[in-house]
């Protein structure tokens, strides 16, 4: 059987961390302490384009369903916090996870999160992750309750949300973050079958201060199978800024490149800027709007089905009530913006769309 260099370095990394805790003392014999937590999303949306079912864009994977009251995400998470070590064990349900997990294997559509991590030196800051974990790539996460806006920009909606692999993390100082990544693909826990390579990434988080948090994330893989296989390169970079106390912007740009047929020397790309920016009136009330743009004129990762050219403008804005932490009311109004009719309204098509989203999310967290 043919291994490839790199399943054969994480190997070697697994064999060497074993080794480490073999060599070790009490450190390693310490209790750890176990956290548990749970969230659900619950939504009602409406769209004014009144599509004829109630799932409504392709482009869209969370509230992304029309006049009814539903889950988004539900959650239940058991992780542990060690200095030598850590795990992450999550399962989740909802109209998320039906539609980002439609490729994979039944057996695993319902896993949120299980990953084992393992310090690497003595001064813990060198970490090896294995398992399916959030994706390094983006600002927002798929936990509507940590993220500025209620529903997600195009931009973190049409880039990875998890990934399955390997990590390995190094922190320079508190303010520096290195990350490199070997992964089973683009928002992957099962391979693409019949692809044989695997893919990588990397990020680099900078927080100068505890007002800015500046990052670039990458990933270079394929989304094929080796007989159409075509080469993917994307980068991620965003800055988050305290501007006051009550003030908070976040500037965010995707680009990438994708070969247009195996061994091609042509590329096709795709970008995507978005502005939000939020102020707090006080700490249960708070307004955030958002501007945004997404081009994928070739359809490589938009995929309408209408042969349409995919450049769309959108604008949002959002208003949260906190009454307690670990809660969170949210009325948010979104509209896009097409030059081609690309969006479906009763049976024809159009070239905007505009629709509102209401929501309640709870967070609880406990440590045992």
């Amino acid at each position: 059987m043919k291994i490839s260099s790199t399943y054969f370095l994480i190997l070697f990394l697994c064999v060497f961390s074993c080794k480490i805790v073999s060599q070790n003392d009490s450190i390693w014999n310490s209790d750890p302490k176990i956290n548990i937590s749970c969230f659900v999303d619950a939504f009602y949306a409406f769209d004014f384009n009144n599509p004829s079912t109630s799932y409504r864009q392709t482009f869209l994977y969370n509230h992304n369903r029309h006049n009814e009251i539903n889950l988004n995400l539900g959650y239940f998470k058991v992780s542990t916090e060690h200095e030598k070590y850590r795990l992450n064990f999550a399962l989740h349900a909802g109209t998320y996870v039906n539609d980002n997990y439609a490729s994979e294997p039944n057996l695993l559509k319902n896993i949120f999160e299980a990953n084992a991590g393992i310090s690497l030196n003595k001064k813990n800051n060198l970490w090896l992750d294995v398992g399916i974990f959030n994706s390094h790539i983006g600002f927002e996460s798929a936990t509507s309750i940590d993220n500025k806006t209620l529903t997600r920009s195009l931009l973190a909606e049409n880039s990875p949300y998890y990934l399955s692999g390997a990590k390995i993390t190094y922190s320079t100082t508190n303010k520096l973050e290195l990350a490199v990544l070997i992964c089973n693909g683009w928002q992957h826990i099962q391979k693409v079958s019949g692809n044989s390579l695997p893919s990588f990434g990397t990020q680099l988080l900078f927080e100068p201060s505890k007002k800015t948090t500046l990052n670039w994330s990458t990933f270079i893989g394929t989304d094929d199978p080796d007989s159409t296989r075509r080469i993917r390169y994307f980068n991620n970079l965003y800055g988050q800024f305290q501007l006051t106390k009550k003030m908070h912007l976040t500037l965010g740009f995707d680009i990438g490149i994708q070969q247009n047929q195996k061994h091609s020397t042509q590329y096709n790309h795709w970008l995507s800027p978005v502005l939000i920016f939020q102020i707090e009136a006080n700490k249960k009330w708070a307004l955030a709007t958002r501007a945004e743009y997404y081009d994928d004129k070739n359809e490589i990762i938009i995929h309408t089905g209408l042969n349409n050219e995919f450049k769309t403008y959108g604008a949002s804005l959002n208003i949260d009530y906190t009454p307690v932490k670990a809660v969170k009311c949210r009325v948010e109004g979104r509209y896009f913006f097409n030059n081609d009719s690309i969006f479906i309204q009763n049976n024809k098509t159009t070239n905007n769309n505009w629709f509102i989203v209401a929501s309640i999310a709870i967070k609880l967290e406990k440590q045992l």
